[in-house]
């Protein structure tokens, strides 16, 4: 249907330029707390990084682009392209995992930000205490969702600058006291980390390539599905493609563009905080603050750490705030077709989804105790990533599959972008991307080598009764529908 100004002309569709989708999309993935974990990985972090950018990023931009063109008049998004492509009960689990991925991502989020306020408190030892974790995760995410059934007006202005306030410009800092520190001649922390390990592989009668790494198991490569976590998202941006003026020669360069952007930001800021701190001593969750610490200490201007870490923690909130009432939304389209019970779909006077969010707030205020379970947080931080990972994995599994299916069942239909090279083109780029999703998923269920996390099979089989109960849901749900959920569909205001 399409929109009419007051006078009954068309309105006119806001066309999009390479640059901004590139910027938006770069927006919609980058987030500094993935940033420590790169930087653990030393020299390897270019493998990872270059892996997700290659095999996930790219295939994910391209195929969720065509998608996002062949259905611009549906706002279902992921679940109307699981619906046209396999049917309803299959469109309600991939948004259902969307959905639930982000659930399961807050308390990881939430975990950044208890270290950010620990250092802005000016007592870094609080990011290690797992009862102050788990309160943070509790009354912060509670008071998120309390703003949040305000309506999307009470958060939605100042997404943007929250952003650019809390990610961008401590982004661009930590790179700058990088240069800074280089230049003044301090040690950087990441070639002693190399040289150590090669002299101790040296005596030990082992060659050691520094840029790939030791692959003695599926554990050594655990850290490739946290990465790929990092680069999660861009399908969400596959709808612009519909919005520029020549897609099929633009997109492809708003992803190349986009893909540069995030390398870059990634990369660079993951090397600015192993050349200022020992990557071995670094925390997946304080990592950047202890980054910070260490060079304002030595530059002299410690007084600035807690500054940093205000802007961290303003950035990390506002991250959780914008978010928290967005992909709860997207459950919402499922209750036009009644694919969900009628209470999911209740809204306030705001047009919040009340149930949805006191639903997500008990969630997340469950897996918050995964920081009482592990006493050292990066433990909890990096066991709730692993289950993140799997969900989200699961679901771009089904995307790749309904684009490859589409092309077959719906070959005539509109699309403002085409995965180039036809039917084979689909097949090489969605079968990439298929295959590296199903290899990173395969990795999440394996404990990193690189951390202690006790138990292996504690740690294996928590990711994957995760995985059976979050991704098992949607299933039960579609066996528990009843006819009546399509006619009685609470009032949306």
């Amino acid at each position: 249907m399409s929109h009419t100004s007051s006078s009954g002309a068309p309105a006119k569709t806001h066309r999009f330029s390479v640059w901004g989708v590139a910027l938006m999309t770069a927006a919609a993935v980058i987030s500094l707390r993935g940033l420590p974990m790169m930087a653990k990985e030393g020299l390897t972090m270019w493998f990872y990084i270059g892996f997700a950018t290659l095999f996930f990023l790219i295939p994910g931009a391209f195929v969720s682009a065509e998608l996002g063109g062949m259905f611009t008049r549906d706002k279902g998004g992921i679940y109307t392209w699981l619906k046209e492509a396999f049917g309803g009960p299959w469109g309600l689990a991939a948004v259902w995992l969307q959905w639930i991925q982000n659930v399961v991502w807050y308390p990881v989020a939430l975990g950044f930000t208890a270290a950010a306020l620990a250092y802005m408190f000016g007592d870094p030892a609080l990011a290690s205490n797992h009862f102050y974790n788990f309160g943070v995760v509790i009354v912060v995410y509670w008071l998120a969702t309390f703003v949040a059934l305000f309506g999307e007006k009470s958060y939605g202005n100042v997404s943007q600058w929250l952003f650019v306030l809390g990610t961008v410009l401590p982004g661009l800092f930590l790179m700058g006291l990088a240069v800074v520190w280089i230049a003044l001649g301090n040690p950087i922390e990441l070639i002693r980390a190399t040289v150590s390990t090669a002299d101790a592989a040296s005596a030990a009668g082992h060659q050691v390539n520094p840029w790939l790494p030791q692959i003695s198991g599926l554990g050594s490569i655990a850290f490739l599905a946290g990465t790929v976590l990092l680069f999660a998202g861009v399908e969400v941006q596959g709808v612009r493609a519909s919005q520029m003026d020549k897609p099929a020669r633009e997109f492809p360069e708003a992803m190349i563009l986009a893909a540069l952007i995030i390398f870059v930001l990634f990369t660079f800021g993951s090397l600015a905080i192993a050349t200022m701190f020992p990557v071995k001593e670094l925390s997946l969750t304080a990592g950047i603050m202890q980054a910070y610490k260490a060079a304002l200490d030595k530059l002299q201007i410690g007084w600035a750490v807690p500054v940093a870490a205000a802007f961290l923690a303003v950035g990390a909130l506002g991250q959780i705030v914008t978010w928290i009432g967005g992909p709860s939304r997207a459950l919402l389209q499922t209750a036009e077709d009644g694919e969900i019970p009628p209470s999911f779909a209740a809204t306030n006077s705001a047009g919040a989804p009340k149930t949805i969010l006191v639903i997500q707030a008990l969630i997340v205020s469950v897996l918050g105790a995964f920081y009482l379970i592990f006493p050292n947080p990066s433990d909890a931080f990096y066991l709730l990533s692993a289950m993140t990972v799997s969900l989200y994995l699961l679901m771009y599994l089904m995307m790749y599959a309904a684009a490859i299916r589409l092309r077959y069942s719906a070959p005539e239909a509109e699309r403002h972008f085409r995965v180039p090279g036809g039917k084979p083109g689909m097949w090489l780029i969605a079968g990439f991307g298929f295959l590296a999703v199903l290899f990173a998923l395969v990795v999440s269920f394996f404990p990193p080598s690189q951390l202690p996390l006790g138990s292996p099979d504690l740690y294996t089989g928590l990711v994957i009764g995760g995985l059976i109960v979050f991704g098992g849901a949607p299933f039960v749900i579609h066996i528990l529908r009843r006819p009546g959920w399509a006619h009685h569909i609470a009032p949306q205001h």
